[in-house]
């Protein structure tokens, strides 16, 4: 979950890709705010319930709503004073989500919902979560879909075992990352932490499902109130501050516990987990859109200057969520796949010229001003293309 990214970022994306901005405050099309919060061709225009709500610095307007089963189309206004991300929970599992819509702007998100009590992720971590009840109504409650789903059985059971191989691979590297940490050496966590956080990025269409973790393991200072100071800013990312901004381990030790605990607890979720078409195809454009919010800003690892080590992973999980969706792709549209694949060519190949010779790549400030713009072109185009595939394969 990857919300925060500076407004001026969004309008830069945006001067890349659409020829005016203004016009995309209301729009639910395909040009919307920025290619991070693009809505793609699942919310055009059908016969499902449309419902208002607003995200202010505190919470949803209202923080209570009731709608019938079936299709809905939510439409999200935020009032906040920095981008934010909306979501729709079953216990602490994501069912749907809206991320990084920017300040006065409007998304809508289209979903499929069954009757039952869900929880609302309204912006910021640290705001009181707004209650979501569902009716058994007369509305479709059935996903339509225009490619038949058993052609994706296939795909989804491969990338539960990329998925699966990322997460082990992710508490292995934890346990010595953490060890390191707790230990006191900051030259080696410091080495460490790039190579340990990329298995969280190319699996996180998935791992971010569990909210309760994506927010202990993976929030930023910018995800709370307090900022920083905030004793809810845990994970990665405050272990990371703590390394290469502080310099120091000190006081470290029960984040390092708690989120090496965490890992194994992610791990055996996801053993169990069954992944959704959604959660899949939708995890293509999502990897990409994390790239455009907080990688191309150099957000996402603001302390450390890593961030093209988890831009390379995010890009990885994409690529390889086509890879295994590209049989059917290829059937419903041919001419988006070939897009699609180009500009992963671009991309990588911006990529590779950062590369140094140990694995790893060079830190984010050494990135030249023109590389950043061809990079900032060539992912907003395949965050463009992407987010076109929930609604070529049908899956809502």
């Amino acid at each position: 979950m990857k919300n925060v990214l500076k407004y001026s970022t969004i309008i830069c994306l945006i001067a890349l890709t659409v020829a005016a901005c203004e016009s995309n405050k209301s729009s639910d099309t395909s040009t919307n705010n920025s290619p991070e919060a693009k809505v793609a061709s699942d919310t055009s225009t059908n016969n499902s319930t449309e419902t208002a709500l607003t995200v202010t610095d505190k919470g949803c307007e209202p923080n209570q709503l009731t709608v019938a089963s079936g299709e809905n189309n939510f439409v999200v206004t935020n009032k906040s004073s920095q981008p934010l991300e909306w979501e729709i929970l079953s216990g602490v599992k994501v069912i749907e989500e809206k991320e990084n819509i920017a300040p006065g702007f409007v998304q809508k998100l289209k979903t499929n919902l069954q009757p039952g009590e869900y929880d609302m992720a309204c912006g910021l971590r640290s705001n009181p979560k707004g209650k979501l009840t569902v009716k058994a109504g007369a509305g479709n409650s059935q996903a339509k879909t225009t490619v038949d789903q058993g052609q994706l059985t296939g795909a989804i059971a491969e990338y539960k075992a990329y998925v699966t191989k990322e997460t082990d691979q992710l508490v292995a590297d934890n346990k010595t990352f953490t060890d390191a940490v707790i230990a006191g050496d900051v030259a080696k966590a410091q080495k460490l932490y790039p190579s340990t956080h990329v298995h969280w990025e190319r699996a996180e269409p998935i791992a971010e499902l569990f909210s309760d973790l994506d927010k202990t393991m993976d929030s930023r200072a910018d995800d709370f109130a307090k900022k920083e100071a905030d004793p809810e800013f845990t994970g990665y990312h405050r272990i990371e501050k703590a390394l290469f901004q502080d310099k120091t381990t000190k006081g470290m030790k029960p984040f390092a516990e708690k989120l090496q605990k965490d890992g194994l607890d992610l791990q055996k979720r996801i053993a169990t987990l069954t992944i959704e078409p959604k959660n899949m195809v939708g995890g293509a454009a999502d990897l990409i859109e994390e790239v455009a919010a907080t990688k191309i800003s150099g957000e996402e690892d603001r302390y450390s200057h890593t961030d093209l080590w988890d831009f390379s992973a995010n890009v990885e999980g994409s690529q390889k969520i086509v890879e295994l969706l590209s049989p059917v792709i290829q059937k419903a549209n041919p001419d988006l796949l070939k897009r699609v694949d180009s500009n992963f060519t671009k991309v990588n190949q911006k990529l590779a010229k950062y590369k140094t010779p140990d694995g790893g790549f060079a830190t984010y400030d050494k990135v030249s001003e023109a590389d950043k713009k061809d990079m900032k072109t060539a992912i907003a185009s395949l965050s463009e293309d992407l987010s076109q595939l929930r609604g070529t394969l049908g899956v809502n």
